[in-house]
């Protein structure tokens, strides 16, 4: 066994003991390795973070884990079937996105997630940077295979959206907002992006790599002076920090299985949900389609996931893809 599986091993014993004194004697006897290869592996682990006691006589114990989303950690708690079980840990990448698109390229299979710490080429709608200091918020992409026509792709941008809801309401209890098609607002600011990008011929798809920003606890001093009005944090809504490591795999949680369903089902429940979750329906929005800017009231997404909006004359436009701009509620 190499020494990145024996380290595992020392750790997966001493979480299983957690709160106890294990000697080093006993590890070593347990897992057929040297009290030296002990002593190693408990160095090594607490440059990771872990906080590790080591009393005379009495051995080691296991206090606390490190906030941060090492794939044995996330391993340990997911209850997924296949989504994150394959999953690469990077402490610092460019984007988590293109790092996925180049795994998928090389057949990585679906489920597969790429996770980091920090991006420094984070990317948001419209080629916008996106902020993800390092372990402060979720900065995460998955590789998706969905049995369906190009067309209903898109779908999925609003699928993940009601997903990432339902994993911040569920760990948090606070109920973020969806903006049309994906944004998350949280007291009228954005607090989650998601990035979706596809590759597909003109009757199926290759594989769909879904990036999702989550703030998770960043502080207002984490974002630019022009970016702070438009943005907050879960930390900043609730005043105090959350822990990353279970609120990640909630997240994967619940987006297997809305994925499932939502593969199974159609996308009348994904609908269902976005909608109890919109903040878009019912106000008056500006949307600015890159042909031109429609202004009117959000009235309704169709079957496909599109937005419907009503013109001052009564006109109903179907948009399919824009940007949104919440105006003063009607």
């Amino acid at each position: 066994m190499g020494i990145e599986g024996s380290k595992q091993q020392v750790l997966d014993y001493l979480r299983r003991h957690r709160g106890e004194y294990i000697s080093g004697e006993e590890l070593s006897k347990k897992l057929a390795i040297t009290r030296t290869a002990v002593w190693k592996h408990i160095q090594a682990l607490r440059r990771e973070g872990y906080q590790i006691d080591a009393q005379t006589r009495r051995g080691y114990c296991l206090l606390s884990i490190p906030d941060c989303l090492y794939p044995e950690e996330v391993a340990a708690g997911l209850r997924t079937s296949w989504l994150g079980r394959n999953l690469y840990y990077y402490d610092e990448v460019g984007s988590t996105n293109q790092v996925a698109k180049e795994l998928a390229d090389s057949g990585a299979p679906e489920g597969t997630v790429v996770i980091a710490e920090a991006q420094t080429g984070g990317r948001g709608r419209r080629g916008r940077s996106w902020i993800s200091p390092p372990r402060k918020g979720i900065w995460f992409s998955v590789v998706l295979r969905p049995r369906v026509v190009p067309a209903q792709a898109s779908q999925l941008t609003l699928l993940a959206a009601v997903a990432v809801t339902a994993a911040v309401r569920s760990h948090t209890g606070l109920p973020p907002g969806i903006k049309w098609p994906n944004d998350l607002l949280a007291g009228g600011r954005k607090v989650c992006g998601i990035l979706t990008e596809i590759k597909a011929e003109i009757d199926a798809i290759e594989y769909v790599v879904l990036g999702t920003g989550l703030n998770v606890n960043l502080e207002a001093t984490d974002f630019s002076p022009e970016v702070r009005p438009l943005a907050t944090s879960l930390l900043l809504e609730l005043g105090r920090p959350v822990a990353r490591l279970p609120l990640f795999q909630e997240l994967l949680y619940q987006l297997e299985k809305w994925y499932e369903r939502w593969q199974e089902e159609g996308f009348e429940p994904v609908r269902r949900a976005w909608k109890e979750a919109s903040v878009t329906l019912g106000r008056e929005v500006a949307v600015n389609s890159w042909r031109d800017v429609f202004r009117g009231v959000a009235v309704d997404i169709d079957a496909e996931g599109a937005l419907l909006v009503r013109g001052a004359g009564g006109e109903v436009r179907r948009f399919t893809s824009g940007e949104v701009s919440l105006r003063t509620a009607s």
